[in-house]
């Protein structure tokens, strides 16, 4: 693989198995990073690292469970083993997603879906922040969605986890900017993957998935569903070494969606 904007980078990328996950560790990969991906699918995981490997990267899977301290620890311990250093990327892309009204999601789904995508980043991102401080570079990226900008429809939980994931995002940027690290946010819109088409959404609006799928496009300005490598290629940016100066902020891939 020839030379590229991340050549000798260390990248972590969680819920690497599939979709959004996938795509950027291959991005990530492309571009000279060697790459540790983490999740519960273990076939998916090994998947990913195919494609890394057949296109003449270098990756790892490594077994992770967000929502468990221990497995965070495990996997962070593995990952600087095997980079053979602390990350200098963190893209922390392990999420879950309930739709439903309101009235009807339980307070267990609630702690559920906080404990994946909000509590899931701090963990991974404390496990590793010490050793990017200590070298004084690094850039985190945290996967939200628009859904963390604006209200929608029989997402609430969602909704609520990813404008906390924002509202972390710029936090960290705040403690850790004189200390060389970038930590920025990507929002994408509808998203050509499984994680919403297979949900509950359909349902609350009275389609099925077809249905859901033409409403999504029908509603982007594009015309269609952004892709995951679309993704990818702003988490490449947002990665990089011209992306200090965006430490901090979120940045929105909706199709036209919205414009904020």
């Amino acid at each position: 693989m020839s030379a590229g904007p991340l050549e000798s980078g260390r990248a972590v990328v969680t819920g690497g198995s599939r979709g959004i996950g996938r795509a950027i560790a291959e991005r990530l990969a492309a571009a000279g990073a060697t790459v540790v991906v983490g999740g519960r699918d273990a076939e998916g995981l090994a998947q990913t690292v195919k494609s890394i490997e057949s296109a003449g990267g270098t990756a790892y899977a490594v077994a992770l469970d967000v929502t468990d301290s221990n497995s965070v620890a495990s996997f962070a311990a593995s990952s600087v083993d095997l980079l053979d250093g602390a990350p200098t990327v963190v893209v922390n892309n392990a999420g879950v997603y309930k739709a439903g009204r309101f009235e009807d999601i339980s307070v267990e789904d609630w702690a559920w879906v906080m404990d994946v995508n909000v509590y899931g980043i701090v963990r991974v991102t404390q496990a590793f922040l010490g050793g990017m401080v200590e070298a004084g570079k690094g850039n985190i990226v945290n996967i939200s969605s628009t859904a963390g900008k604006w209200a929608s429809m029989f997402q609430s939980p969602y909704n609520a986890s990813k404008h906390a994931v924002l509202g972390l995002t710029r936090c960290l940027a705040l403690e850790t900017a004189k200390a060389g690290l970038v930590v920025t946010a990507v929002c994408p819109g509808f998203v050509d993957t499984p994680l919403l088409l297979e949900s509950e959404l359909a349902e609350c609006y009275g389609l099925d998935q077809k249905g859901l799928r033409d409403m999504a496009e029908s509603r982007a300005p594009i015309g269609r569903l952004t892709t995951p490598e679309e993704v990818a290629e702003l988490v490449l940016h947002l990665s990089g070494p011209m992306a200090q100066s965006s430490t901090g902020q979120s940045y929105s891939i909706p199709g036209g969606l919205i414009f904020i």
